[in-house]
């Protein structure tokens, strides 16, 4: 500051007032101000902001996974480049982390608060009984929920005054592959789930016993599994030796979808022939394999560009929301239909 202000040939105070956007200083002031600390390559300190009460002018954003998962699964690298096209446009940082399991995340929140690391979170993988909400709420840490609490709140109730709800549409989305499936002739369906205890695990496999209850199938049920590619195609061999194999299987993620692709033709089975295959989330991996892998579609990237801009309207003094995204397409493709492209 004592720089800027010998060069810009003004006081300390008509600098601060200048950088931090404050009245006392006249527009020319503050314009040569600017130039000044821009050519000396000045920048704000964001732990000087943060003690001062001003903001860390960071995101929080913490994983609760196994970390030998996320190097396969593009989903979360789509999210976070979602994310941070929204967050670059207000010049913020996203301070991510991976711990083992929702005790530890708490603690990093803990940690965040206590350090004023950071402004508000990104909170992923909510679970039914979910104790971060409370946590958040109770430190005053602004956040949005990405997925959508378990049991799901009604008429717009928002039942924490500082975090927003991005839901998605998970019963929904699989209503529609059952019925997909159901119009192809499948009576046997097994659904290769994710982590048993996340809040989207539990709403699409309720989703898949509804769907299945109605149309009077008894032989479909759900796995849990890790995501990752190695639990994948050990579900998918158990569920093919058993007495009555599937005919078709749904799996929660593309990874997973692609280890079963591979699964089917270790034992010589045609897909979609004797085993129709369907992948939770598109991607390119959906696309390249032969045959293409039916998916659900939806725009990933900008799924996390909603979630940022949630935020930022709760950092911004806006009111907590909930909303419910946009339900993700299924995309027929050779993995079911034999003479899609």
């Amino acid at each position: 500051m004592k720089d800027i202000a010998r060069r810009a040939g003004v006081s300390e105070s008509a600098v601060s007032f200048a950088l931090n956007d404050r009245p006392g200083v006249s527009p020319a002031t503050r314009e040569r101000v600017r130039r000044v600390a821009e050519q000396l390559g000045w920048q704000p300190s964001t732990a000087a902001r943060a003690l001062s009460g001003e903001g860390a002018a960071t995101v929080g954003l913490v994983l609760a996974r196994p970390a030998r998962t996320l190097g396969v699964e593009s989903f979360f690298l789509r999210l976070v480049s979602g994310v941070q096209e929204v967050l670059a446009e207000r010049r913020l940082g996203l301070l991510f982390q991976v711990v083992e399991d929702v005790a530890a995340e708490c603690e990093v929140y803990r940690r965040w608060w206590a350090e004023h690391r950071v402004d508000g979170l990104l909170v992923v993988d909510p679970r039914h009984d979910d104790p971060r909400p409370g946590l958040l709420d109770s430190l005053g840490l602004p956040a949005v929920i990405i997925g959508g609490l378990e049991p799901a709140l009604s008429d717009g109730a928002v039942e924490y005054p500082a975090i927003s709800q991005l839901r998605t549409d998970d019963a929904g989305a699989m209503a529609s592959i059952v019925d997909h499936l159901f119009q192809l002739g499948h009576r046997r369906i097994v659904h290769i789930a994710g982590l048993p205890e996340l809040a989207h695990t539990q709403r699409r496999t309720h989703s898949l016993r509804a769907a299945a209850n109605a149309r009077g199938l008894t032989e479909v049920r759900s796995v849990s599994t890790d995501y990752s590619d190695t639990e994948g195609a050990a579900a998918t061999r158990a569920v093919l030796a058993g007495e009555r194999p599937p005919t078709a299987i749904v799996y929660d993620n593309d990874v997973m979808a692609v280890a079963g692709l591979a699964v089917a033709a270790e034992r010589g089975l045609a897909v979609p022939g004797d085993l129709a295959i369907v992948a939770w989330d598109d991607s390119v991996l959906c696309r390249s394999t032969h045959p293409g892998l039916t998916a659900l579609v939806r725009d990933t990237s900008a799924f996390g560009r909603r979630a940022a801009t949630a935020l930022l309207a709760l950092l911004d003094g806006g009111s907590a929301v909930h909303v419910l995204d946009e339900r993700p397409r299924l995309t027929p493709r050779g993995s079911t239909v034999r003479d899609a492209r």
